[in-house]
């Protein structure tokens, strides 16, 4: 590896090629060598002048990345992170709302078989981390920090492109937009339940179109941080809530009890198709319950490296940290929210949130549910940021490979307020989103479950039919067959039960 790194010190521009012409196509994937140096150059070291066609081990100083691009851009700015902060963007982006939907999951398969899928499909989202984690870097010094870079190497510009670049956007920007719906709605309930009574203030002040606002200014205002390693304190903050939340929740369930005429049995289906419907959609939704890995990369690509030390060792105690934070969250969510409820638990989005507010709100303090609604909002503030990098760092390249320059800073706000104003329009045309979610759920499915084994087969390429490459061939298949039959089942029951398609009346 040594040997790598000093060939890419004495010949950097066989590496970076010409900025000016492999940077600007599109569909070219940003690789940055690794050097001696574990410091990171940003765009305080470079300027509009700088003569990136000339780029060696003198001018460049032999301390970053070959490429000046990534200096300039949101998620490779910045290589000053460590396990810890890495633990928290994972923990932030890992948890969700969509948690808080687990026990929906269970109404339908029951104890044994929602506690095995659910403990199945934990296993095997934390295999395909292991497998992005160790693919970050590769043989030859060469990092991947954008899920879209990978799948291009692995399957080629054209192949990786199409089936990569769509669900890493939807994955990003859809996810903000949710983001936007659930926060929004959780501020209507916040304010609903703050003032019940009617004698301090008017529950009906602001229209869900304000609320969804008003969340979009919060979201904004905190994404002036300039890159995704600088919001490692806001990640720390949402993880916090998150933990603090799903605590509260299912704390709060069982200390209630079970409401009266709980029943544990499937709910009744009037055909096979239905019943084979009901069984996809919760096998959906304890799949996707389970995100973030089109962020995993990006992550990753926050921490420093050198050639004895690469950053998969870290990134990987960090992935440690935060999942068994995450098993301990959902585990109890899933099993006390099913037992307190049964099948009665409401399937519309939030859960047990919705739950906790339709069968308890007459004899829960206002203050202990408006501190949760409080930290639903915060964390869902925190976790757009990690998401809304994504789409900012894409924005921004743009912008640096047409003009072959940094963005300044007003230009930077301008793209991120340009940004939450498409989003805030998109939550308002389409507040019924979430019911689409298991068709689109199943659509990026994939990504989670089945592109991580395919890449690690094109790139490391095991032998032929052995242990290694038979399990990710195995996985990868089941993984795409499990995206066929959740979109034909999603589909299914949209066909069969309607869709409250609400345009603009959130």
């Amino acid at each position: 590896m040594e040997e790598v790194a000093d060939e890419a010190n004495q010949r950097p521009v066989d590496r970076v090629h010409s900025f000016n012409s492999a940077s600007r196509r599109s569909d070219s994937a940003r690789v940055i060598p690794i050097t001696s140096a574990t410091a990171s150059p940003t765009s305080d070291h470079l300027d509009a002048n700088y003569d990136i066609n000339n780029v060696t081990s003198a001018n460049w100083g032999g301390n970053g990345e070959l490429n000046p691009q990534d200096a300039w851009l949101p998620l490779t700015e910045s290589r000053k992170g460590n396990a810890f902060s890495a633990s928290f963007h994972l923990l932030c982006s890992g948890i969700g709302v969509q948690a808080l939907l687990l026990p929906v999951a269970f109404a339908t398969l029951g104890w044994p078989w929602g506690t095995v899928c659910l403990s199945l499909a934990f296993t095997w989202q934390l295999y395909t981390i292991w497998l992005l984690v160790h693919l970050h870097e590769s043989d030859s010094g060469i990092r991947y920090s954008r899920y879209l870079d990978l799948a291009m190497t692995a399957f080629g510009q054209t192949l990786g492109k199409v089936l990569a670049l769509v669900p890493v956007m939807y994955l990003s920007a859809g996810t903000c937009v949710q983001l936007i719906i659930i926060g929004g709605g959780t501020i209507r309930l916040f304010i609903r339940t703050v003032c019940r009574d009617g004698s301090t203030c008017d529950p009906k002040s602001l229209t869900g179109s304000e609320c969804f606002l008003v969340f979009m200014c919060m979201a904004i205002a905190v994404a002036q941080f300039p890159n995704l390693n600088s919001v490692a304190w806001v990640s720390f903050i949402g993880t916090t809530t998150a933990v603090v939340y799903c605590t509260l929740v299912w704390g709060l369930s069982i200390g209630k009890g079970r409401i009266n005429n709980v029943s544990y049995d499937p709910p009744a289906m009037e055909s096979n198709m239905d019943r084979f419907g009901g069984i996809m959609n919760a096998i959906g939704i304890i799949c996707l319950a389970f995100r973030g890995h089109n962020v995993i990369l990006e992550i990753q690509g926050t921490l420093p490296t050198n050639p004895k030390f690469p950053t998969y060792k870290t990134m990987w105690r960090g992935v440690t940290i935060s999942y068994a934070l995450i098993a301990i969250c959902l585990l109890p969510v899933a099993i006390a929210g099913f037992w307190t409820y049964g099948n009665k638990v409401p399937s519309s989005n939030g859960g047990l949130l919705i739950a906790i507010s339709q069968f308890h709100a007459h004899d829960t303090s206002k203050v202990v549910l408006g501190l949760i609604y409080i930290l639903v909002i915060v964390h869902c503030l925190s976790t757009f940021q990690i998401y809304g990098m994504v789409i900012f760092d894409k924005l921004e390249s743009n912008y640096t490979s047409r003009k072959n320059m940094p963005c300044a800073r007003w230009l930077r706000t301008a793209l991120r307020v340009f940004f939450g104003g498409v989003t805030f329009f998109a939550a308002v045309t389409f507040p019924f989103l979430g019911s689409l979610a298991p068709i689109l759920g199943g659509v990026t499915l994939p990504l989670t479950y089945a592109y991580p084994c395919w890449m690690w087969i094109a790139i490391k390429k095991p032998q032929p039919k052995g242990v290694m490459w038979c399990i990710n061939m195995g996985l990868g298949c089941l993984g795409l067959c499990l995206s066929v039959l959740l979109v034909v089942a999603a589909s299914w029951n949209i066909a069969h039960n309607g869709l409250k398609a609400n345009f603009f009346r959130p």
